[in-house]
């Protein structure tokens, strides 16, 4: 990651990571550029990586949580590119894909938000011009060291808290009347 003013140093793993890259490809060029510095930072981790499109950035959360509930990555990158137009759909897009990205966060998942929010291509450009400042790069590190915190911390725990050993809903006996 280029022109930085602090970068944390890539984390390390002694099991491989693999990640989900989920990408809204409504503006190609962008999002090619994004991806191409996430799969490259990824790769430099020694991690692997499946990608998927979905129709906007509003989709992005969804389609995480969907994987999460469903298949077996280790973290999450959310990719895309939201440019101001004349409306106020703009906000709407940026606040909630935003806001559905951090609650996944919040549930402990390891996800690194790359979803550029922007005035205009220009500034697009910029942040995901692959020689400079890449976003999707700094999204992929994001998450491999939010992976890397929880290798670090342990499993989750189990146990913890009442737990019965079996479960009984009802029972007959000879006592109680039946139906």
């Amino acid at each position: 990651m280029a022109d930085s003013e602090y970068a944390l140093a890539r984390p390390t793993f002694e099991r491989p990571v693999k990640l989900l890259i989920v990408v809204a490809p409504f503006y190609r060029d962008i999002a090619d550029n994004l991806l191409a510095g996430a799969r490259a930072e990824i790769e430099a981790a020694g991690g692997t990586h499946e990608t998927v499109e979905v129709p906007g950035a509003l989709e992005v959360p969804t389609a995480i949580g969907i994987a999460e509930r469903l298949s077996n990555f280790d973290g999450y990158v959310a990719l895309g590119c939201v440019i101001r137009g004349e409306t106020t759909h703009y906000d709407t897009v940026c606040n909630d894909s935003s806001r559905g990205i951090t609650l996944l966060g919040l549930q402990g998942l390891c996800v690194g938000n790359g979803i550029l929010t922007v005035e205009n291509k220009a500034q697009a450009d910029v942040r995901a011009d692959p020689t400079q400042m890449n976003k999707g790069a700094g999204a992929a590190a994001a998450a491999l060291h939010l992976i890397a915190l929880t290798r670090k911390w342990g499993s989750p725990r189990k146990g913890v808290g009442f737990v019965p050993n079996e479960y009984k809903i009802a029972e007959n006996s000879k006592d109680t009347p039946t139906a």
